[in-house]
């Protein structure tokens, strides 16, 4: 699967989840922001804003402030999902310095692709659910600390155990939250094509978001992340796993 279905060069990737972050955060945003935020000058901002314009992907007046599409939205969206997985694994998986690792999930969110994307999402999904995922980690940062002991690790790792079958599962899903509800994403369960569409979402582990409303019947459930309203079916919300922060 590719890794930028919209075809975005590098640059206008950065551009687009630029606003994507000023939109969550203050609703809008305006060149002069983007410049700052980006270290660029505003007339490098403007053919930009164009591009993206004339992709369908923001609404862009000369001058006026800036907002993102429904498919600007989406597509914003599954860039910075890549990015916060990237930069959650940098920071508490290697344990890399806050500056350098959002500059290497800067760099890398750009060749990810949907199953590199998927895969990443599984270990750190590992950590976070399996029992043993706490301990396992620990283990390797004491390995990893310890530069001049590389055998400082006793016995053997027995830490991957047969996972239950389906019927046994009996995690918290977003699906089993009532309004107003904050919790956190522990895992998207599934495979291919629904488990790609929640991940390009945002819904990525330990990402938070608030239930807002449920739909008569139950049949869609309407979620805020980051600002921004998703609705879910309900397949799709019993396919996400949850702990209460």
């Amino acid at each position: 699967m590719e890794a930028n279905p919209a075809g975005l060069s590098s640059a206008l990737e950065d551009y687009l989840e630029t606003v994507y972050q000023f939109v969550r955060d203050q609703k809008d945003a305006r060149v002069k922001d983007i410049a700052k935020a980006r270290g660029v000058r505003a007339a490098s901002v403007t053919p930009a804003m164009r591009r993206l314009a004339d992709r369908g992907l923001v609404r862009y007046i000369e001058r006026e402030y800036i907002d993102l599409t429904p498919e600007g939205e989406k597509q914003a969206r599954r860039i910075y999902a890549k990015h916060r997985l990237l930069t959650d694994f940098f920071e508490r998986v290697l344990r890399m310095p806050a500056a350098q690792a959002q500059e290497n999930a800067c760099a890398m969110e750009h060749s990810l692709t949907s199953a590199g994307m998927d895969h990443l999402a599984r270990f750190v999904e590992f950590l976070q659910v399996c029992p043993e995922g706490s301990q396992f980690l620990d283990r390797f940062h004491q390995c990893a600390a310890v530069q001049t002991a590389p055998h400082s690790c006793s016995g053997h790792c027995e830490l991957l155990r047969k996972r239950p079958g389906k019927g046994a599962r009996s995690e918290t899903t977003i699906a089993d939250l009532e309004p107003g509800t904050h919790a956190l994403v522990s895992q998207v369960h599934g495979t291919g094509d629904q488990r790609q569409k929640l991940l390009d979402m945002g819904l990525v582990p330990g990402s938070a978001f608030e239930i807002e409303r449920v739909a008569p019947g139950g049949d869609t459930i309407w979620i805020r992340m980051e600002g921004f309203q998703i609705a879910l079916r309900r397949k799709e919300a019993t396919a996400v796993s949850v702990h209460m922060p």
